[in-house]
């Protein structure tokens, strides 16, 4: 009766499964792929809910005007998010290739975002002005650093436990079903919170996510792997650094994902502008996290779709739309006549591709790299990246402090350039 019933919402997540179709993964995986779908599936729309309810993009900027912190702190937030959770997962994830069962790091990475969480709860309630936007700032980066452990395992543990052409419908479904949740939450900010009480509401609910997160990460039926033994875990962050960037295709793949990391730094500009035309009251608030929510509700399973049939081509497509959605934002800010339907219209669509892009780039790596390679992949990618997000937007952070139209016109010409590189990429979803 419990396999009847696991195997039922199985072919409620994945309608095409026949039961047999099994690639890159082990006989024994593919044998408790319908639980194991189940359980990924529920684990990535908890830590997608939380993440969106404690987003460096949205709701921690608000948590920090409401405390009182000042501007230039409040700007920290989004680099030192991500790039504080993929800098150091070079050297993590050597470590982490150390042991054959990875869930149990996700596991750990859930609890501790969550209790990073409840610091910044606890911030928010108790303390104001310098000493508030400092302790979020550095909450925050712990809170990167669960996270790139939790980021490391979970592209492992997806790849050895669920087949391939299935892992895109996957995480697409989970962010569709998050963001349905995030729509609610962010009406319940709309239409029922009126202070800074509302965001401390979603912060409480971001915990329990995490907590229950971590728990379900716990129930994956995952069979040991291939490991690095005991290497000295720096020798081998080295090691995995040089045998990655061998790889002519995957350097390709790091150098457009670089580019492409525009749409999640041009999200907190429209925001920005969003801001400048009203007063920053909770309301708008909660609109833009259901925008958000909408944005992951109405293309997540699209997108992972499409990333199954074709990450490559995905990735040219969506480069190209940021490429004209910058170029109009610029021309309209730049005239001066866009009203706040206008700047969240562009919020919408940059967070619809954005939700591309992550869809699109966690698929691609996944079925380039081969098994007992695919975490040294993920962790020089994810460390690459990292460095290229600190300079982007220390770049971007300066050009905006004279001009927010010229930030958007080098976002706009970023976009072009991946957009034509990305042609350049190999095939890897056939």
């Amino acid at each position: 009766m419990h396999n009847k019933y696991i195997n039922t919402l199985h072919k409620f997540i994945d309608d095409e499964y026949e039961g047999r179709a099994c690639l890159e993964i082990s006989d024994k995986a593919c044998k408790v792929v319908p639980g194991n779908a189940l359980f990924v599936i529920v684990s990535l729309v908890l830590s997608k809910i939380a993440d969106t309810l404690a987003s460096a993009k949205i709701v921690l900027p608000w948590l920090m005007t409401a405390t009182g912190a000042p501007i230039f702190l409040i700007s920290l937030l989004v680099p030192i998010r991500e790039a504080g959770s993929m800098l150091p997962q070079l050297i993590l994830g050597a470590f982490i290739r150390q042991k054959p069962i990875r869930k149990n790091y996700l596991v750990v990475g859930a609890l501790l975002q969550s209790v990073m969480i409840a610091g910044l709860l606890l911030v928010g309630l108790y303390l104001t002005d310098m000493l508030a936007g400092i302790a979020i700032v550095v909450l925050t980066l712990f809170f990167s650093l669960a996270r790139a452990i939790a980021s490391i395992a979970s592209k492992d543990v997806i790849g050895k436990t669920i087949p391939k052409k299935k892992r895109g419908l996957l995480t697409g479904k989970a962010a569709t079903i998050s963001g349905l949740f995030s729509i609610v939450l962010g009406g319940m900010l709309l239409f029922y919170y009126e202070d800074k009480n509302g965001v401390s509401e979603l912060l409480i609910i971001a915990i329990v996510s995490f907590t229950l997160c971590a728990l379900t990460w716990g129930f994956v039926k995952e069979y040991p792997g291939a490991t690095s033994g005991s290497v000295n875990g720096l020798s081998l962050a080295v090691d995995n650094l040089v045998v990655a960037c061998k790889n002519k295709d995957f350097v390709r793949f790091v150098i457009v994902r670089g580019l492409m990391i525009t749409s999640g730094l041009g999200v907190p500009y429209f925001v920005l502008l969003i801001q400048q035309e009203t007063s920053g009251t909770l309301s708008n608030l909660g609109s833009l996290i259901i925008l958000s929510g909408a944005a992951s509700f109405v293309s997540g399973a699209i997108w992972g779709r499409l990333a199954d049939r074709n990450s490559k081509g995905l990735i040219t497509l969506i480069a190209i739309i940021n490429m004209l959605i910058f170029l109009v934002g610029m021309l309209v800010h730049g005239l001066d006549s866009a009203s706040l339907y206008g700047y969240l219209a562009f919020f919408f669509s940059l967070s619809v591709m954005h939700e591309g892009v992550r869809q699109a780039r966690k698929t691609y790596i996944i079925d380039m790299a081969e098994d007992d390679k695919r975490t040294a992949y993920v962790t020089v990618s994810n460390t690459l990246i990292g460095i290229l997000l600190l300079f982007i937007g220390a770049v971007s952070g300066v050009i905006a402090h004279y001009s927010i139209t010229a930030v958007l016109a080098t976002f706009a010409m970023l976009s072009l350039i991946a957009a034509m590189l990305s042609t350049q990429l190999k095939n890897v979803s056939q």
